[in-house]
């Protein structure tokens, strides 16, 4: 038996407000998705995270649940609270406005307008503080915050939809040849896209796949990215259903320096993005992405654009769904496997969809 102690407390408390923060990922940017909880002997008596658009924060919605019950607690927040007034009060005043007694961080903001003055807030407010509890966990549950911050580009997740020997379909496959997973792992796959700000795509893929890249999930249509297509010579056509589906959520177009001018598309609510080279390069497209306040993204796309982002080094997570079956003589691999190893991508969970195995990976330090 493992003895219970307070820092095995703190731990599972901390670990609880991450589930909590993870709630906001793909809703809160450009905020960070924080959880809180607010524990009183031992209960809790308060909890929130962040919502949609990044407002009302963690911090907030937690103490307005706990209402009088703050006093003398304990607040596990997964990073540390805001020292800025931007668009809502600072939450290191709130907390000590909240007569909170001790405050449990998981780890302190890189935001330079925050930066340990959250914490010295809540240091001259008399509140006893811990830092780093579930550091790693907390720092990886929200890393595309953390990137956009201290590298100015988002964190990027690879889907992958494959047979088992790591195959799709080749390029001369048509209707349901092109289905390789089963519907439960088609539904995994909707929910990725629910909780990353945006999805990426090669005009490959739009024009053989026809796909909207919408969440269509019962209850998470609401959730659907923003749509980033990568067309550096604007072929995008006019009646393709993703220009069909505007009103589902917003279409960006990447396009090349010398692509030509569409009146057809400047006509329609979408954003037009040329980049300074004919062929956007992906540091390039990461980097705007980020002034844009994008900060998770998930690439779902052929096997060029896969590689592109793996061969520099942008690629921070895999969801890989591997299919029960195997594909015949004319599919083709679906990214360089051998990228995994160079760059130090570990396996870090194997889950059922359905029929199928969803592997997790994700880059080493």
């Amino acid at each position: 038996m493992i003895a219970t102690t307070a820092k095995n407390v703190d731990a599972d408390f901390m670990r609880s407000a991450i589930g909590l923060a993870a709630r906001g990922l793909g809703n809160a940017f450009p905020n960070p998705a924080v959880g809180c909880l607010i524990v009183k002997d031992g209960l809790v008596v308060g909890r929130g995270w962040t919502q949609p658009g990044g407002r009302p924060h963690a911090e907030t919605e937690a103490l307005k649940q706990a209402g009088d019950a703050a006093i003398g607690a304990t607040a596990y927040v997964t990073l540390e609270p805001c020292a800025h007034t931007g668009k809502t009060p600072p939450c290191a005043n709130a907390l000590v406005d909240a007569k909170i007694s001790r405050l449990v961080v998981a780890i302190t903001d890189p935001d330079p307008r925050v930066g340990g003055l959250g914490l010295h807030i809540l240091k001259l407010g008399g509140i006893s503080i811990t830092k780093d509890v579930c550091r790693d966990e907390a720092w990886q549950s929200n890393l595309g915050y953390f990137l956009n911050t201290t590298l100015h580009r988002p964190m990027f997740t690879l889907k992958l939809a494959t047979d088992a020997n790591g195959h799709i379909p080749g390029p001369d496959a048509t209707g349901q040849d092109k289905w390789i997973t089963s519907p439960q792992a088609r539904k995994r796959g909707h929910l990725l896209r629910a909780n990353h700000d945006a999805v990426l795509f090669g005009i490959g893929t739009l024009l053989s796949d026809d796909p909207e890249y919408t969440c269509r999930l019962a209850g998470l249509e609401h959730a659907s990215p923003i749509r980033v297509l990568l067309d550096s010579q604007l072929r995008l056509p006019i009646d393709s259903k993703l220009l069909k589906s505007q009103d589902k959520a917003p279409i960006w177009v990447i396009c090349g320096r010398d692509a030509p001018v569409r009146d057809d598309l400047q006509a329609l609510d979408i954003t037009i993005i040329r980049a300074p080279q004919n062929q956007p390069d992906p540091d390039w497209v990461g980097a705007e992405l980020s002034k844009r306040d994008i900060t998770r993204v998930l690439i779902e796309t052929g096997p060029n654009l896969a590689n592109a982002f793996l061969e520099a080094d942008l690629v921070d997570e895999m969801a890989w769904f591997r299919a029960d079956k195997t594909l015949g003589a004319d599919s083709v691999r679906a990214f360089n496997e051998n990228l995994l190893e160079k760059l130090a991508f570990t396996q870090e969970a194997v889950l059922q969809a359905g029929s199928d195995q969803l592997e997790l990976y994700v880059k080493g330090a």
